[in-house]
């Protein structure tokens, strides 16, 4: 048996023949020969706008010779193509089970080939005619609709790189090197190439929006200033800020550079005053680096998002937010649950609160672990309810799980967007859910710097085929965020409900935000050791904050709090070298600011209330089901509410609010003592918990904490359904 294959050493394609008397290509082979057995070999025929898969049967292996060459013969049969050049791409995924490859699993090679016009052939000498272009787009007016379907999408490209060591920015080494030299490419000329084949591409309304966590500019800004990575990256933001002064047709950048965390924090679980402190100067940095402003389009870092977040937003200005739609669709009634292959435990119908969906469709040819409903997949204003009872809105825009996913493989070949959007499309027609107003639109989002999606081959070739698919085919548009929200604006009266959640590649993304905390259920936690020290650290720089006290170091220890606050300081967990990340931020903020602290509590100077960290409940759906052994298992109904709470100042109380359809009701919670850390912290929270009564049906809850000098703060307002 061959080992798996690593290149093709050879692949025959004819360089023209002619068409049949159908008008269309005959029946013909392409041969392919690589080094090792190619586990998922095809081809894929890109022509007049449409692509045509060839796979499974259509390929046999047709040998194999002593130093290890395999042999396969892909079958084309006639009636495929038309006359014109044709891009023939041949690809092999390297593992048997494409669900779980990455886009560096995908070997992808390219070659053309002409179907030359019955009886037409070019004299000697004389070239053939050449391929007519597809009339460009006219740009579309808002106020403007058509009844005739029409699909619109989307692109986002996120970039990203951490401080490796949270408390000395300039620490740099081999593997950093490595990592940051080895994407050139995408921090530099990727994104300007693909975009100028949009303009030149004749489609008025294309562009793409991309997220720049600001730890990953200011490195980039270093590897120039110090001539690291070669030299690489000496004048890295010349094609950026080139690209992004082109405008679509409706005066909206070409390149929109998404609102975003500076540090790159989980904003579903970081207080609202450092969302917005982290908005803010995010937008700081991409004025300096770019030329432009920020969007007021946020892109979460991993596209986490819980509706508490809103209020923050609409003080930083953000207009609306990108989100990861299998939240939208399960937070539908009668959501039609797919089991264990979602990768999510049964949405909590306190969660479902939006009317059922009647389109649900099961894609095929991608990877789709549980169904969509195409008539969802547009913006929307979703809402939040705080605990004084204020509504708090915001536009939500949905980034489409699963082809989002797949795109992010490497674009054509790991995604037929002429099949697997004509599902949606077709879908959409065949339900006649089509609304002129509020037409179809959602992201295709994913890394911009990492596996398929952030290869040269997306950006340039991969494009260009797109380009070419969207001039030919009338159902489909490419079109950026702000053009769409101009053309066809939500209706902010009609505000619905989004599950708490992130994407995909996030453990699947579930509501609970259990990639961050890992190991919640032992004896110890390093996720919950982080947020317990992260906590203490926030109510300390905010109290020196609302003092106004004068301390010419507050500013660098509140940047300390900021980077601890990157979400990938919990995403490796098990890690000694991450896990410990928080806690060295902490014990080093704490130390620059430890007199300062000691004297506003020896002038009774403090006017900051304790901060809470938002309130999470064990086991996830109480009296519903929980994740066993390699199955789904009946949930105790006793829920525990589990929360860190912290004070400089000490806490007086703990209560927890539960509003139920027959009242309110105060409960004093038990605090646990600090959560017991292998860190070291200098300070850390107290662990809260308080049991929730069973049976009680849907409640609304929130935590309020006094500490010792009369200072209130409240939690954000959650639901839960309690069988």
């Amino acid at each position: 048996m061959a080992e798996v294959f690593s290149r093709f050493i050879r692949i025959h394609v004819p360089e023209s023949l002619d068409c049949d008397q159908s008008g269309k290509n005959p029946q013909l082979e392409i041969r392919i020969t690589a080094d090792g057995e190619i586990p998922f070999p095809q081809v894929v025929l890109h022509a007049q706008g449409q692509q045509h898969l060839i796979k499974d049967q259509m390929i046999e292996r047709s040998g194999e010779t002593a130093d290890g060459e395999v042999t396969y013969v892909a079958s084309i049969p006639s009636g495929l193509v038309g006359p014109g050049d044709i891009d023939v791409q041949v690809e092999g995924c390297r593992k048997a089970d494409i669900r779980h490859a990455g886009g560096e699993d995908w070997i992808k090679a390219h070659r053309q080939m002409r179907v030359r016009p019955s009886g037409e052939h070019a004299a000697p000498g004389k070239a053939a005619k050449p391929k007519p272009n597809p009339v460009p787009r006219a740009a579309l007016r808002p106020g403007t609709y058509s009844a005739e379907p029409k699909v619109y999408f989307g692109i986002h490209k996120h970039m990203h790189q951490p401080y490796y060591k949270a408390t000395d920015r300039n620490y740099w080494d081999g593997e950093k090197e490595e990592i940051f030299g080895s994407r050139g490419g995408p921090y530099t000329e990727f994104i300007p190439a693909a975009v100028r084949q949009y303009i030149d591409g004749g489609l008025p309304h294309a562009g793409l929006s991309t997220s720049w966590s600001g730890s990953l500019i200011e490195q980039l800004n270093r590897c120039a200033r110090d001539g690291l990575c070669g030299g690489r990256f000496s004048h890295w933001t010349d094609q950026l800020r080139g690209i992004a002064g082109e405008k679509t047709g409706l005066g909206n950048p070409r390149v929109d550079f998404a609102a975003f965390g500076f540090f790159h924090p989980l904003m579903a679980l970081t207080p609202g005053r450092n969302i917005v402190k982290q908005i803010a100067l995010h937008r700081e940095i991409v004025r300096e680096s770019f030329g432009v402003e920020a969007s007021n389009v946020l892109f979460p870092p991993e596209t986490a998002f819980h509706v508490r977040m809103i209020p923050a937003l609409n003080q930083a200005g953000i207009r609306a937010v990108i989100y990861d739609s299998i939240h939208r669709f399960r937070a539908c009634r009668d959501y039609p649950y797919a089991g264990m292959n979602e990768g999510m435990l049964p949405p909590n119908p306190a969660d479902q609160r939006n009317p059922p969906a009647s389109d649900w469709l099961q894609l095929h040819n991608i990877w789709a672990g549980s169904k969509i409903a195409p008539s969802l997949l547009r913006p929307e204003y979703v809402q939040y309810e705080d605990p004084t009872g204020e509504v708090h809105k915001i536009i939500a825009v949905p980034a489409e799980r699963y082809i989002g996913n797949e795109d992010a493989r490497g674009g054509f070949g790991a995604l037929q967007y002429p099949d697997v959007l004509g599902q949606v499309y077709d879908q959409i027609v065949a339900t006649e859910s089509y609304d002129p107003k509020h037409p179809p639109f959602f992201v295709l989002h994913s890394d911009g710097d990492n596996h398929g999606g952030g290869a040269e081959s997306y950006y340039k070739h991969n494009t260009g085929a797109l380009v070419d698919w969207i001039r030919r085919d009338p159902r489909f548009d490419l079109t950026t965020i702000q053009d769409y929200l101009k053309l066809f604006p939500p209706d902010r009266d009609k505000g619905v409900h989004l599950e708490s959640g992130s994407w995909s590649g996030a453990d699947n993304g579930d509501p609970q935000f259990m990639k961050w905390f890992s190991r919640y259920n032992e004896p110890y936690s390093p996720d919950l050791n982080s947020w317990a020290v992260l906590t203490a650290l926030q109510n300390a720089v905010h109290t020196l904050e609302d003092s106004a006290a004068d301390n010419t170091r507050l500013g660098e220890v509140s940047r300390l709090m900021l980077t601890a606050e990157t979400s990938c300081y919990w995403y490796w967990t098990g890690q000694t070298e991450w896990d410990a990340q928080v806690t060295n931020a902490a014990n080093v903020g704490h130390g620059m600011i430890k007199g300062d602290i000691d004297q506003l509590l020896a002038s009774g100077n403090d006017k900051t209330g304790p901060t809470i960290f938002p309130p999470w409940i064990i086991p996830e759906n109480p009296g519903g089901k929980k994740w066993g052994q390699g199955c789904l298992e009946d949930a105790p109904r006793q829920g525990i509410v589990h929360s860190f709470i912290y004070d400089v100042s000490g806490l007086k109380r703990v209560s927890l609010v539960l509003r139920t359809s027959t009242g309110e009701k105060t409960i004093s919670m038990t605090d646990n003592g600090p959560y017991p850390s292998q860190t070291g912290p200098l300070v850390t929270s107290h662990f809260f918990t308080s049991e929730l009564p069973v049976g009680a049906g849907e409640v609304a809850y929130f935590i309020e904490a006094e500490d010792t000098k009369g200072n209130l703060s409240r939690s954000s307002l959650e639901r839960v359904f309690l069988a």
